[in-house]
């Protein structure tokens, strides 16, 4: 059985990892300054999730308008200009007395862009990483993007106290800088996957397989309502927020651990739809509203269910050419994004009327139910 040791190893996959991590660093530290700056200047529950997870809500534009170029650009240049991009993005919603229609556009703006880089970057991966190393690949990267968060939300908390939320997204931005030149120093020139007179496969036929278009809803619907669960941390708690959002990115880093590296093909099969339950079920708990100390433990017990996705993408790829992973792994990406931000706008929508503990507990019986109705049609004979 491969190891994550093995992993690194592998050429570019590094850059590739430092890219991945810096983004993800930047992501977290910056959102939560932003959805701090917006909450206190609005008071909004709604305003505030919007701020903090409303980019994946572009991210269905751009998997329309430009996902089908994921397999049809050069990676290296795609990924430094995009994280370029992000850097810009980030230092201009720092500027001082930004109005909040212009931040809104620029979350816009970047999270289209982000439905790209996501295409391109899996897309990379699953050609660094062919067949069975691909889950345990995109196991190290859930890894990093755990502990990342667990540190990110924490030290993103203590930044956003002592440096103003204006100061502490320049720091996103800058990390945004340090992920663009990994990609440009690490990342070789290679070939776009498909040719240059490859016709891309419009995104709708992505969905016309019925299996296939199963294990997306499975991988964006249940995951989504949970983020939007989340993203209510911050009025449910606004002292402890980074907290709770640490405890959660900590329980995903464990069942990413445990389920990309140390469970074979045929058992991780077997636990898409057991982890997709265990992602909502604790967070029906939030209805009583706990105290602090259950609360971080329900967080991050449930969390451990992210690893959901590792066998769901392990079947995403199967039923897609390799020519088109790039296309059909952006498509889980965006689809992830906008379920996450649509999912973060419903929370916010409920919690103004029911208070945000019930509205955690609505949103993981919403999640239980879908994953109950998807089971059915995610019946896959173990490999």
């Amino acid at each position: 059985m491969p190891s994550y040791r093995n992993l690194f190893r592998t050429p570019e996959f590094t850059p590739l990892f430092l890219l991945n991590s810096a983004q993800v660093a930047a992501q977290t530290v910056g959102s939560l300054a932003l959805g701090t700056l917006v909450f206190n200047s609005t008071g909004s529950p709604l305003l505030a999730a919007l701020a903090m997870f409303g980019p994946a809500l572009a991210q269905v534009l751009g998997a329309a308008t430009l996902l089908r170029a994921a397999d049809r650009l050069p990676p290296r240049a795609t990924l430094a200009g995009l994280a370029l991009l992000f850097a810009a993005g980030t230092a201009l919603q720092a500027a001082p007395g930004l109005p909040e229609w212009a931040l809104f556009g620029l979350l816009l703006v970047l999270g289209m862009a982000g439905a790209l880089g996501g295409g391109v970057r899996y897309g990379l991966l699953s050609e660094l990483l062919p067949g069975d190393q691909y889950p345990l690949g995109r196991a190290a990267l859930n890894v990093a993007n755990g502990l990342l968060q667990v540190c990110g939300f924490a030290v993103g908390g203590v930044l956003t106290a002592a440096l103003t939320p204006g100061r502490t997204l320049l720091l996103g931005a800058a990390l945004h800088l340090t992920g663009a030149i990994a990609a440009l120093l690490g990342l070789s020139r290679r070939t776009p996957r498909a040719a240059a007179g490859h016709r891309s496969v419009p995104t709708a036929r992505l969905l016309a397989d019925r299996t296939r278009r199963s294990v997306y809803l499975a991988l964006w619907v249940p995951n989504g309502l949970i983020v939007g669960c989340e993203s209510l941390f911050l009025p449910y708690a606004p002292r402890q927020a980074g907290l709770l959002l640490s405890a959660a990115a900590a329980g995903m880093l464990l069942g990413d651990a445990v389920v990309g590296r140390f469970l074979t093909p045929r058992l991780r099969a077997r636990l898409g739809i057991p982890l997709n339950l265990l992602l909502a079920a604790p967070y029906l708990l939030f209805a009583v509203h706990p105290p602090l100390a259950l609360a971080l433990v329900t967080a991050a017990v449930a969390s451990v269910g992210y690893a959901a996705a590792l066998p769901l993408q392990e079947q995403l790829l199967a039923r897609t050419p390799a020519t088109g992973h790039g296309q059909a792994l952006g498509l889980h990406s965006a689809g992830m994004g906008t379920a996450q931000g649509l999912s973060a706008a419903l929370a916010g929508a409920v919690a103004e009327h029911a208070g945000p503990a019930l509205a955690i507990a609505l949103l993981a019986a919403g999640s239980l139910a879908v994953t109950s109705v998807l089971a059915p049609g995610l019946a896959d004979r173990p490999r």
